[in-house]
């Protein structure tokens, strides 16, 4: 990244300021804006979100707010209630108090005299959810928005859940906000208060995970908050954004497909990181982006930003498998709109461990054929990766030859000429299982001469959610039904000689908690489909081969790595008693802020195990470990989640220490019981 401090406006920083909210309760406020702002106002672009502005997103936030202000705006970024600075309690995401906050932050900003009454919304992740939820809701002042890594759709698409089946990712982030939620504010900015605060929020707190469990079908709770039900609540313009490595890419193609105002869509190799922090490479210019897209729709300028394709997205080649990429090679393309006149869907039929000649997508499939049978053992997932990568620690897919070992696999004929695919892939499935609940996983894979293979992209079904994910009905073993699977959105080529591959399996543990028993599927050829969504080669790309420039924003905090980071992912097989185990350790090590001369650390260990076959004994835990400290301010806050199940219930047993220097000064416990809904 190339780090730049000659900005069109001279800016300062005020690191601390209060907004009222109507309850009462403060929250608290980094404001970076042009010094010419007391007597030229200008616009506010907000980014709300409950990640700690002072010291656990401080760097991030000093690459690209003082940039964005320094081009001419005042950049405000906000803590959610009971989150860092900001008082009160953070008791669940996107509630109906949040996102009122925010609209009364937005009112707030738009009546500062430095504001010229027009604001936007930008962020990642939990930010970009704000940002898109609050457009919704159509506050008056907020003209654009600009978000990545985002989801419209909470039950179907978000690491919660995946096509009605549970995720793994659910524990693994209730425990990294039952962390965040309940860690103090810091002393030098609240006062003399912090310790009431920091109470409050440990008093108020249980393990959201016990929520989201509560609600394994999409109901109202879900509803709430995704703007896939009613599009047409947005009215402002969005520059939408994600990364094929994330597990938030279809939204960004949904939002093009639905949305009925001016859109912009941007899908590179990234994992969950902002584009100009992109991560496997190529990152790109992504302020440069942002600055003429906020010139355009809040100040009106008139910049082409709307000119040319709809979407750009990165046409990643063919690589072997690894866990890790620095950069992703390939290129990139733009479709003028979405759906794309450029994609045309090919059908292929399921035979005999072959996928077949291409048929006529709009031909019914052929009924009758053979039956493949597979009964997955629970090893088949453990080279998964995780549901979104972050890439830190290695955490995509590795080789998936031991996957496939044990699952149904389809294979095509070698490639004579290269086939590239955007867009999300589906497969259609005549089956039949054994067990009243069952689970599919589909996986797409890029194989090489050699053999080996490396995951494109995947899908999970529930089949008890086959045909509605709010009425889940059971299965009759041994009943034939048709089921769709579809797969995560994906921009690939596939070289000439090598081969796609289709790979189905009945378990994908740990990425997915896999059913109360083990169930024998049986997919019946020619009336079973696989349809990819083809982009002829000869199409044009409609870009530029290189149409953003290079990374760049303003330098980073000073900061000082006390201690090392540490980060593990392991994989363990117990041939004695059969028990496997995949230990994940994300350790940040130390660090020390050297401009307000405070310590931080976060550790955090996921483990998943199992043994043998048993379909009961699987199991996660979520340990997280966060310190703050200053002179002779030492605190420090344990979180530890664990989540078990038998054929008709999950357990959640979990607790919470907080510790002032070695003296604990707080603790929790709970054991709880949550029923399987058809899971």
């Amino acid at each position: 990244m190339r780090y730049v401090t000659n900005l069109p406006y001279e800016t300062k920083e005020e690191e601390h300021v209060t907004i009222p909210m109507s309850d009462g309760v403060r929250l608290s406020a980094h404001i970076w804006r042009p010094t010419s702002s007391d007597q030229e106002p200008v616009p506010a672009v907000l980014e709300y979100i409950p990640y700690r502005k002072r010291d656990l997103t401080a760097v991030r936030d000093s690459i690209h707010h003082p940039y964005l202000a320094g081009h001419g705006y005042a950049c405000v970024r906000v803590d959610l209630r009971g989150t860092g600075d900001s008082e009160g309690v953070l008791r669940d995401e996107y509630l109906e108090r949040e996102q009122a906050d925010a609209e009364e932050v937005l009112a707030w900003l738009a009546e500062q005299p430095w504001c010229d009454g027009g604001t936007g919304m930008m962020g990642i992740s939990w930010g970009a959810f704000a940002a898109l939820q609050v457009a919704a809701r159509r506050p008056p002042s907020l003209k654009a928005i600009a978000i990545a890594s985002f989801t419209d759709d909470r039950h179907a698409d978000d690491m919660h859940y995946m096509g009605g089946a549970l995720l793994s990712d659910n524990l693994a982030e209730a425990g990294t906000m039952f962390a965040y939620g309940t860690c103090p504010p810091d002393p030098a900015v609240v006062g003399e208060r912090w310790r009431e605060m920091w109470h409050e929020r440990l008093e108020n707190t249980e393990p959201w995970v016990l929520e989201w469990l509560r609600h394994q079908r999409r109901d109202d709770y879900w509803r709430h908050a995704s703007v896939c039900e009613d599009y047409t609540s947005v009215r402002c313009p969005v520059l939408a954004s994600s990364g094929w490595a994330d597990g938030y890419s279809n939204a960004v193609t949904r939002l093009l497909g639905n949305l009925d105002v001016p859109r912009k869509g941007l899908i590179g190799p990234w994992s969950h990181k902002f584009p100009h922090l992109g991560e496997p490479g190529p990152a790109i210019g992504y302020l440069q982006e942002l600055v003429r897209w906020w010139d355009h729709w809040l100040k009106g300028v008139d910049n082409g930003v709307m000119d040319g394709p709809m979407l750009q997205a990165w046409m990643q080649d063919s690589v072997p498998p690894s866990t890790s990429y620095e950069e992703r090679p390939g290129r990139w393309v733009g479709e003028p709109h979405w759906p794309s006149p450029h994609i045309r869907p090919e059908t292929h039929p399921l035979t005999r461990h072959t996928i077949g000649p291409a048929q006529d997508a709009t031909a019914a499939p052929t009924e009758g054929g053979a039956a493949m049978t597979v009964r997955s053992p629970l090893s088949v997932g453990q080279f998964a990766g995780k549901w979104a990568s972050y890439n830190a620690p290695p955490d995509l897919p590795y080789d998936q030859r031991e996957e496939d070992g044990g699952s149904l696999v389809f294979d095509s004929a070698p490639l004579t000429e290269p086939v590239e695919i955007l867009g999300s892939p589906s497969v259609e499935l005549d089956l039949s299982v054994s067990e009243p609940v069952a689970l599919v996983a589909a996986r797409l894979s890029d194989v090489s001469p050699d053999g080996a293979a490396t995951r494109v992209s995947y899908g999970i079904l529930n089949l008890t959610r086959r045909d509605s994910t709010e009425s889940p009905e059971p299965l009759e073993p041994g009943r034939r039904y048709r089921a769709t699977i579809p797969l995560n959105g994906v921009a690939q080529a596939f070289p000439p000689g090598h081969r796609i591959r289709l790979s189905l399996s009945t378990s994908y543990w740990p990425l997915a908690w896999p059913a109360p028993k083990p169930a024998l599927l049986s997919v019946h050829e020619h009336s079973s489909t696989l349809t990819l969504p083809v982009r002829p080669v000869e199409e044009p790309d409609e870009v530029p081969s290189s149409p953003f420039g290079e990374p760049e924003g303003t330098p980073p905090l000073a900061m000082t790595q006390v201690t090392p980071p540490e980060e593990r992912w392991d994989v363990k097989r117990d041939l004695i008693d059969y028990r496997s185990e995949l230990d994940i350790v994300k350790d940040r090590g130390t660090v020390r802020f050297e401009d307000i001369g405070m310590e931080a650390g976060r550790r955090a260990r996921e483990r998943y195990t199992a043994v043998a076959d048993d379909f009961t004994s699987v199991g996660g835990e979520t340990t997280w470990t966060m310190r703050f400290r200053r002179d002779d301010w030492d605190v420090r806050v344990v979180t530890h989640t664990r989540l078990t199940c038998d054929e008709t219930d999950f357990f959640v047993d979990a607790t919470l220490d907080a510790y002032e220097a070695d003296r604990r000064v707080f603790s929790r416990t709970w054991n709880e019981k949550v029923p399987r809904d058809l899971l």
